[in-house]
């Protein structure tokens, strides 16, 4: 019984260490998720954040890209890096970095200069 209530407690820090709602947030589907859903998976999304994603997306359509969550009122870079990894638009797969953060692009080969004799 001692392990048990030891196992507990360390459970329990390290809960308590996690950023708040770390370890509850879960993906969820911009495009048909309700208010609700919203609010209870997103980090930094409240109730009237998730409402406005709702009306943004009834007025606008389907949202295309995790980037466009930015068009939403009150939505900015830290809460779409934030929650990223738990966006989902369509089936199941994590909405993927913009493919401009990749890296730099490769430097171009100099040519050789022809010869003209």
């Amino acid at each position: 019984m001692h392990d048990k209530h030891i196992r507990n407690v360390v459970r329990s820090l390290i809960f308590s260490l996690l950023p708040a709602g770390a370890a509850l947030a879960g993906p969820v589907n911009l495009n048909s998720a309700d208010a609700a859903t919203l609010a209870k998976e997103l980090d930094g999304i409240g109730p009237a954040k998730a409402q406005a994603i709702v009306e943004y997306r009834q007025k606008n359509g389907p949202f295309r890209t995790a980037e466009d969550l930015l068009k939403v009122d009150g939505i900015g870079d830290k809460v779409l890096e934030q929650n990223r990894a738990n966006i989902r638009l369509n089936g199941g797969a994590a909405a993927p970095a913009p493919a401009g953060r990749a890296g730099p692009k490769p430097a171009s080969r100099p040519t050789a200069p022809s010869s003209g004799s």
